[in-house]
């Protein structure tokens, strides 16, 4: 399924975008693997683990979702996208509410629209379990994200979009 396959993950540094991302390289030849990160020391520890020499598939991004232009240069002939950029500590996102808007809510749509321009064929975003009933910014945030998400799949568009909640186990 991912053999041959461009795959492009937003937040790639983070612990689930590692896990992930070793967990493709060992069970498949994907052509390429881009971590899209605004994190430049992250990558550069995962660029440790992960070269990205002449016959490695893996690529890293310098980027923030809430750039839809940088998004679209991103995500350039790529096939799959997992969406695990996100604000997620509870503490950081109710002491700083509209930062947690800005990435989880418009970075997220955001990502929608360059998946669309782009003509991804599938895009799973990474949720919460804190977003079932939510009682902080952060819940709340992750909860319209999988709204936006889910929007889009009354539209006519080739890509598919879903979401899945990840419960800080992998």
């Amino acid at each position: 399924m991912l053999n041959n396959k461009s795959i492009l993950i937003t937040g790639g540094t983070g612990s689930f975008g590692k896990k992930f991302i070793k967990t493709i390289l060992k069970r498949y030849n994907p052509e390429k693997v881009i971590v899209y990160s605004r994190d430049e020391l992250k990558q550069y520890e995962m660029q440790q683990q992960f070269p990205n020499d002449g016959n490695s598939p893996m690529r890293y991004f310098i980027g923030d979702v809430r750039d839809l232009g940088r998004l679209k240069m991103a995500m350039k002939e790529v096939d799959y996208v997992i969406h695990t950029a996100a604000l997620k500590q509870v503490p950081a996102t109710e002491y700083n509410p509209f930062e947690a808007v800005k990435t989880n809510i418009i970075g997220s749509h955001n990502l929608v629209r360059a998946t669309i321009a782009r003509n991804v064929k599938h895009v799973i975003a990474v949720s919460t379990d804190k977003a079932v009933k939510p009682v902080n910014a952060m819940g709340m945030t992750k909860a319209l994200q999988e709204k936006i998400f889910r929007s889009e799949q009354y539209e006519e568009y080739n890509t598919i979009f879903c979401s899945v909640r990840y419960g800080n186990v992998l």
